[in-house]
């Protein structure tokens, strides 16, 4: 059951009709695996954290460099050096100290990667490596577990859900295939912060959508953000039923 300090720590939430005590429930009872703890990654996990989810599971093998700061808030400038997962711990720990959190420092083979997906409930994609994105797609569709993607580049994001559990929904893959125009970063193209923040506040608004079960997902629907003109779009993303990674589910 949820503590008198939980009661009053979530009660702006748990006023929701859509969330109530059932939903503030079942987020302390979710594990949730975070991977990527840079720019989407920090606001996935303090909302997250902030939301009362009861297991936050943090993946990055990465260093926090000074350029981070412009849009990692998750970091500080005192964490610079440090391993992000341990920044990232010691600013939610500060924040609420109800959840547990588990810390992944190393990167991921596809056994652990497996392995850590399989632990949890659902994923959040907050990566900017194409190759990682399908890595975690597959394990994904594996372990049937939901998968919150986002990113963001420029002015520009994008974000979708895929959920191997429901048959109409697509993958990661099913969307992108092997990858789309020439992988650039934000180290070679830039990113302005409030955009990241957007899409990675997005993310966490899904996830918290699917764990505590309210609301219309982002299943099968592709929202684009124009930060520059301030306009959103949504594409319908249809399943590949000759997707390589996901079509055996219903074969």
């Amino acid at each position: 059951m949820l503590s008198d300090e939980e009661l009053l720590r979530y009660s702006r939430q748990i006023l929701l009709k859509q969330v109530d005590i059932d939903g503030q429930l079942k987020l302390k009872r979710s594990r949730v695996l975070i991977v990527g703890l840079g720019g989407l990654g920090s606001p996935v996990a303090l909302y997250l954290a902030a939301a009362g989810v009861g297991e936050l599971h943090l993946a990055d093998f990465d260093r926090v460099d000074l350029t981070n700061l412009q849009r990692q808030v998750a970091h500080d400038t005192p964490s610079v050096g440090m391993l992000k997962v341990d920044s990232v711990i010691a600013r939610l720990s500060a924040l609420n100290p109800l959840p547990k959190l588990v810390p992944y420092r190393a990167a991921m083979d596809a056994d652990s990667l497996d392995a850590a997906v399989t632990a949890v409930d659902l994923v959040l994609d907050c990566t900017d490596n194409f190759a990682v994105r399908e890595a975690v797609n597959a394990a994904c569709v594996t372990a049937k577990k939901p998968l919150v993607s986002g990113a963001a580049i420029r002015l520009e994001g994008q974000l979708s859900v895929f959920d191997p559990r429901d048959a109409t929904s697509p993958c990661y893959h099913c969307l992108y295939g092997h990858g789309s125009e020439a992988e650039l970063t934000c180290s070679e193209a830039g990113v302005l912060g409030p955009v990241v923040g957007m899409v990675g506040s997005l993310q966490a608004l899904e996830a918290l959508k699917l764990l505590a079960g309210f609301g219309e997902p982002l299943v099968g629907r592709l929202l684009l953000v124009d930060a520059l003109n301030s306009r959103f779009r949504e594409l319908k993303v249809k399943r590949d039923p000759a997707c390589t990674v996901c079509s055996h589910r219903h074969g």
